[in-house]
């Protein structure tokens, strides 16, 4: 498979609109990729809290519907990244989107685990209560959203839904870096699983971006790593490591914790 994750920069002094067209044309000149993935909240900035209520948009919106003619343009599966979405019998949320080669809808992932600590996205966004997969034709995805990347109960709960997989949109913060790199090895080499980690650049709210969007390999070796700036990373993976890896090194095989009590 070929993958980009575009790795886009939030400039306040850009209209989401204006990066909504701007990042629909980088969608198109990804054609002849299989998946192309985006950043958390590139419409707003994932720390620009102020705007997720003026910004929120329906699943229906106009970055649902931009996306969805650049992935068919394009002919690509794409993951559009999180929206800050207004449901309009509930809470804002933090929500993915994932369109399939036809520009449908493919599946819509709300954010399990909000990040601020009581403050920002964790009191002014609901939580999501759902894990998503989506079948493509040469893998299964599981959908996570930044913060989820430091919850490994989480990605299990997505392998055992049948993920090979992980596509983690994110507004990962300069000053955690490290973590960012640590924990997309620490998932792949926990479940055995590919992990495709894309990231903002610029700076959201005055928080610096990490950048260094990552793909790494189911024994945990990257395989490709962007800098800090606005950048589109291009990989090609071969899926089915990830079954010669689990064959090889059974280790998912002798899980005891989170399955059945022992002697029952």
């Amino acid at each position: 498979m070929r993958a980009s994750l575009l790795q886009i920069s939030v400039d306040e002094d850009e209209s989401a609109d204006a990066r909504r067209q701007r990042v629909a044309a980088l969608v198109r000149d990804q054609a002849g990729a299989d998946l192309v993935v985006l950043p958390e909240l590139w419409t707003t900035g994932a720390f620009a809290y102020e705007a997720f209520g003026s910004e929120a948009e329906p699943l229906a919106g106009p970055t649902c519907e931009a996306m969805a003619k650049a992935a068919s343009d394009a002919g690509v599966w794409l993951h559009a990244g999180s929206i800050p979405e207004r449901d309009p019998d509930g809470p804002l949320y933090n929500t993915s989107l994932v369109f399939s080669p036809s520009g449908d809808l493919a599946a819509a992932y709300r954010k399990i685990h909000r990040f601020g600590f009581d403050q920002g996205e964790a009191v002014l966004m609901g939580a999501g209560r759902e894990l998503v997969t989506v079948r493509l034709p040469d893998t299964t995805i599981g959908v996570a959203t930044c913060y989820d990347l430091r919850f490994p109960e989480l990605f299990r709960g997505l392998v055992d839904a049948g993920a090979e997989t992980f596509v983690v949109p994110a507004g990962w913060p300069e000053r955690r870096r490290s973590h960012w790199t640590l924990l997309a090895q620490a998932r792949a080499v926990e479940n055995q699983a590919f992990v495709l980690a894309c990231g903002t650049a610029g700076t959201h709210a005055g928080v610096p971006q990490a950048g260094h969007s990552i793909v790494v390999d189911p024994w945990g070796e990257v395989l490709a790593q962007a800098g800090s700036g606005e950048e589109v990373l291009t990989v090609n993976f071969d899926p089915v490591k990830v079954g010669t890896t689990r064959e090889q090194f059974p280790a998912l095989k002798d899980r005891v914790l989170g399955l059945e009590p022992p002697g029952r």
